[in-house]
């Protein structure tokens, strides 16, 4: 192949991948609509979390994030300790990034992904969810085990299930 041959095509290929790419974007809208919680949702999800582990005898750190992870409410009973907040917002940040119960991903916790900064894949938070899309997600730290501190996160989901459902468009 000549070196005139091989200009010809690069350049026809960079004009082809350049077309396909004008055309896809075109078609895609100037602006996208992203649904989050309110503060209130998210606030009384984590108080209703906090509820549901001290009607268990516990004192827990609960957060709530948004869909991408960021810090949206975080609450600490009084005799929960300090770490709590930080592992709970770790937890929910997990279950935010990959849409799953943090418990489903402990096993896969062993590959690279467990080195990730802000990652924690132990059970103690779930996706907040509407109509199958992620709103965000809540996490807690604080109980004797991960799996009490997610059905207290879960309490929470729930607590603003109903809201978000029946405010659908």
């Amino acid at each position: 192949m000549s070196l005139r041959t091989t200009v010809a095509a690069l350049a026809l290929a960079t004009g082809l991948a350049w077309c396909m790419a004008s055309t896809a974007q075109a078609a895609q809208p100037p602006a996208v609509n992203v649904r989050r919680l309110s503060l209130d949702t998210a606030l009384k999800a984590a108080r209703a979390a906090l509820d549901d582990c001290r009607a268990r005898g516990l004192q827990v750190g609960v957060s709530v994030v948004t869909r991408d992870g960021q810090p949206q409410v975080m609450l600490r009973d009084v005799l929960a300790p300090p770490l709590s907040l930080r592992v709970s917002r770790r937890k929910a940040y997990t279950a935010a990034s990959f849409d799953l119960p943090t418990s489903r991903l402990r096993t896969q916790g062993a590959s690279g992904l467990a080195h990730v900064p802000g990652l924690l894949f132990d059970a103690g938070a779930v996706p907040i969810q509407a109509a199958g899309s992620l709103l965000g997600a809540i996490g807690v730290s604080g109980a004797p085990s991960g799996l009490i501190d997610e059905a207290c996160a879960r309490a929470g989901a729930q607590a603003v299930q109903d809201d978000l459902e029946m405010a659908q468009p």
